[in-house]
């Protein structure tokens, strides 16, 4: 990997770091704004298993042990692509939650809102980037592609060799017809 891509990984992920052991230690400052959300996503979690703790404050921490988690993992570029994907996944709540600019009133807060929105928007990109990254190596399409291709490759010459073969066995056994005795 080259030290570029190591380095903007280690430094896009470490707002995720930071924020989620914050998240993690004091959750109860987060409640009022994340419960409008939180109040969404009940009914979904309650329909998927009934097991699942809807609480807001737990699914603060939960968010954000994902987030320390998949932040670690795209900082030390183990499971890059899809650390990625899961801290983009995580981040959508939580600025729509954290910074609903469309609500304020007040110009000041609406300007602040907005700015911390665009900031999470660009930092979602950078994300989607991360999660594209392949380092520099072919990706899955292609390699699967490559693979078919060669396969294809490999089973033309099976059946080229195998009717060559037919041939030569054939007039072997002609051969073998004329021949006395």
């Amino acid at each position: 990997m080259k030290p570029v891509r190591s380095l903007a990984r280690a430094m896009l992920s470490g707002i995720f770091v930071v924020a989620g052991i914050r998240n993690l230690q004091d959750p109860e400052r987060l409640v009022s704004t994340a419960k409008p959300v939180t109040d969404r996503l009940t009914p979904l979690l309650e329909r998927a298993d009934p097991r699942i703790p809807t609480d807001t404050a737990t699914l603060i921490r939960a968010n954000a042990a994902v987030q320390v988690g998949a932040g670690l993992m795209l900082a030390t570029g183990k499971c890059a692509r899809p650390a990625a994907l899961v801290l983009a996944g995580t981040l959508v709540p939580m600025t729509l939650a954290g910074h609903p600019f469309w609500n304020d009133d007040d110009p000041t807060a609406r300007r602040n809102n907005q700015t911390h929105f665009l900031k999470n928007l660009g930092l979602l990109g950078g994300l989607l980037i991360a999660a594209a990254d392949t380092g520099g190596q072919p990706g899955l399409r292609w390699r699967a592609g490559h693979r078919i291709g060669h396969s294809r490759r490999l089973v033309q010459r099976a059946v080229r060799t195998a009717r060559r073969e037919a041939r030569i066995a054939v007039r072997s056994a002609a051969t073998a017809r004329r021949l006395p005795g």
